[in-house]
C-alpha cells in the first residue's frame, strides 16, 4: 500500500486572483454569534421582568399585611375603650379636633390614641412613621421634628388620599430634598413606603393617612435568594439552550460540508466520467489497430524487430487496462445495497491471491472472522479487497506479513483492519492517498483508493488509512451491520 508520490497537483485560482477571493461563509460562527446575541438578549429581558415582578410582589404582599395589621390595630383600640361605633380612630388621631367630639370622653380618646401610636412607634423594621391630616400636616411622627409641618408636592401621598387607596414604593437611597424623609436610623439598603389610609366612620372620607417606612431584614433577604434563583435558573437554562442548538448546528454544519463535498466531488467524477468516456472511446479503436499490427508483424516477423513488437503490444495493454481502470473508478455508483457475508467475500479474494502471496514471501495472518453481514454488493467489495490487497504486495516486495482482522464491532457497525508491513507513507503522502490520480506505483494510474473510499461510503461506511515510513500501513474499513 506503499502510495510515494509520483504526480504534481496543480491548483489554480478560480475566477483570478486568489487574493481578491471572497473568504467562504461560515455558518456555524455565524450562528454561534447571533444565536448567542439573541439568547443574551431574551435571558437578559426575561431576568430582569422576573425580577421586578418579585421584587413588586413582595413588597405589595409586605404593604398589604402591613395595612391590615395597622387597620386591625386601630378597629381594636377603638373598642377597648368603649368608644361609640360612630367614631373611628382615623378621626381620633387629629389632636386638633379634640373639641369637635364632644360626644367622645377626652381620656378615652386620649388612651385608644395613645395606645395606637405606641403599637405604630413599636412595629419591628421601622425606620419612620408619619400621620397625616386630610390637610397634609403631620400630626404625630416618630421623629418629632417631623410633627406639625405640612407636606407638599408628594406625589404618593396625594394619590393615596386622592384614591382612598394604599400605596407603596420601594428604594434603595433616600431623598434628603424630601421634607419627610428625615429618618433618625438611616436606612442600610432597601426600604419601603407605605401610605395606609384610615377612614371616618362613615367609610367615604380618608380622616388620616399612615406613612411607615420600613427596611424588612428578613423579607430583603428573602428577595436576594429568590433574585440568585432566578438568575441562576436563567443562566443555566440559556446556557443549556445555546449549547444545545449549537451542538444541533455544529452537526447539521458538518452533515453539509460533507454532502457539499460529495456533491462536489459527484460533479467532479461525472464530468472526468464523460471526458473519459469520450477519451476512451476515442482511444480504443486506434490502440486495437495498433495491437492488431503489431501482432501481425510478429506472426511474419522473426528478426530482431521481435522485441520491439512485444514491447508494443504490451504497451499497448498496459495502456488499455489505463483506460478500463479509468472508466470503472469514474463511473456512477447505482448498486443498490444488499446484505453481504463478509468472511465469505474475504476469503475469496485472498484465495485468488494465493500463488501472488506464496510468490512474494508474504505470510497471512487471518484472524478468525464473525459470523456476520454487511451492506454492501458482493462484485463491489471482492474490488475493495482486491485492491488492498494489490496494493500491500506491491508494498512488500522483499517479503512481509498480511494481517486481517476485526478490531471492533458493535450493534450498529462492524471494522476490518488491513495490514501489511511495507514501506509505509509519510504524513504528506498519506494526506494524498485519496486523491484522484495520486499513485507511487511504478505505471499505476492513481485511482484504486479513490475507489475504495467512494464505494464505502456509497453503502454507509468509511475508510481510513494509518501509516508509518519503514514499518507499514493499515487500512480499516467501516461497515454498516445488517440487523437482524
Amino acid at each position: 500500500m506503499d502510495l510515494a508520490p509520483r504526480c504534481a497537483t496543480l491548483e489554480m485560482p478560480v475566477g483570478g486572483d486568489s487574493s481578491v477571493a471572497r473568504k467562504p461563509f461560515n455558518l456555524l460562527r455565524w450562528y454561534a454569534w447571533v444565536s448567542l446575541a439573541i439568547i443574551v438578549s431574551i435571558a437578559v429581558g426575561l431576568g430582569l421582568i422576573s425580577s421586578r415582578f418579585i421584587v413588586n410582589e413582595s413588597i405589595e404582599r409586605d404593604a398589604l399585611l402591613s395595612a391590615q395589621f395597622i387597620q386591625a390595630i386601630a378597629e381594636a383600640e377603638v373598642r377597648h375603650v368603649s368608644i361609640p361605633n360612630v367614631r373611628t380612630m382615623g378621626d381620633l388621631l387629629d389632636p386638633r379636633m379634640d373639641q369637635a367630639m364632644p360626644d367622645v370622653d377626652p381620656d378615652a380618646r386620649r388612651r385608644a390614641r395613645g395606645e395606637f401610636l405606641d403599637h405604630i412607634a413599636h412595629l419591628p423594621d421601622m425606620l419612620l412613621a408619619n400621620i397625616y391630616a386630610p390637610d397634609r400636616t403631620v400630626i404625630w411622627s416618630s421623629n418629632p421634628s417631623l410633627t406639625g409641618k405640612s407636606i407638599e408636592s408628594d406625589d404618593d401621598l396625594e394619590q393615596a388620599f386622592e384614591y382612598k387607596m394604599q400605596v407603596s414604593a420601594s428604594y434603595h437611597d433616600f431623598n434628603d430634598a424630601r421634607s419627610e424623609q428625615k429618618f433618625v436610623t438611616p436606612p442600610q439598603q432597601l426600604f419601603i413606603e407605605n401610605y395606609i389610609p384610615l377612614f371616618d366612620a362613615d367609610g367615604d372620607r380618608v380622616a388620616a393617612m399612615v406613612e411607615i417606612y420600613k427596611e424588612p431584614h428578613d423579607l430583603i433577604v428573602r428577595i436576594e435568594h429568590g433574585l440568585l434563583l432566578i438568575w441562576l435558573a436563567i443562566v443555566v437554562g440559556a446556557g443549556l439552550v445555546y449549547f444545545g442548538l449549537y451542538a444541533l448546528m455544529r452537526r447539521a454544519a458538518r452533515v453539509m460540508a460533507v454532502q457539499q463535498k460529495r456533491l462536489i466531488s459527484n460533479e467532479t467524477y461525472v464530468a472526468l466520467g464523460e471526458m473519459s468516456s469520450a477519451v476512451a472511446h476515442s482511444l480504443r479503436n486506434p490502440l486495437a489497430s495498433i495491437r492488431s499490427s503489431a501482432e501481425l508483424a510478429q506472426a511474419f516477423d522473426e528478426g530482431p524487430a521481435q522485441k520491439n513488437i512485444s514491447d508494443i503490444i504490451s504497451q499497448v495493454d498496459r495502456m488499455s487496462q489505463w483506460v478500463r481502470q479509468l472508466l470503472q473508478s469514474l463511473r456512477p455508483l447505482n448498486d443498490d445495497a444488499v446484505p453481504v457475508d463478509l468472511a465469505q467475500a474475504l476469503q475469496e479474494s485472498l484465495q485468488a491471491f494465493t500463488v501472488p502471496l506464496m510468490r512474494s514471501g508474504v505470510s497471512l495472518d487471518l484472524k478468525p472472522l464473525p459470523q456476520a453481514q454487511v451492506l454492501g454488493h458482493p462484485a463491489l467489495l471482492a474490488q475493495i479487497f482486491n485492491s488492498l490487497i494489490a496494493n500491500a504486495l506491491e508494498s512488500m516486495e522483499q517479503g512481509g506479513q498480511l494481517r486481517v482482522a476485526v478490531v471492533r464491532q458493535d450493534r450498529r457497525s462492524l471494522t476490518l483492519r488491513l495490514s501489511d508491513t511495507g514501506r509505509g507513507m509519510s504524513e504528506q503522502q498519506q494526506r494524498m492517498a485519496f486523491r484522484p490520480f495520486f499513485t507511487t506505483k511504478q505505471g499505476g494510474l492513481g485511482v484504486g483508493l479513490v475507489l475504495v473510499k467512494r464505494i464505502m461510503e456509497r453503502f454507509g461506511g468509511s475508510v481510513r488509512l494509518n501509516s508509518r515510513e519503514g514499518e507499514g500501513t493499515s487500512v480499516s474499513l467501516n461497515f454498516r451491520l445488517v440487523r437482524s
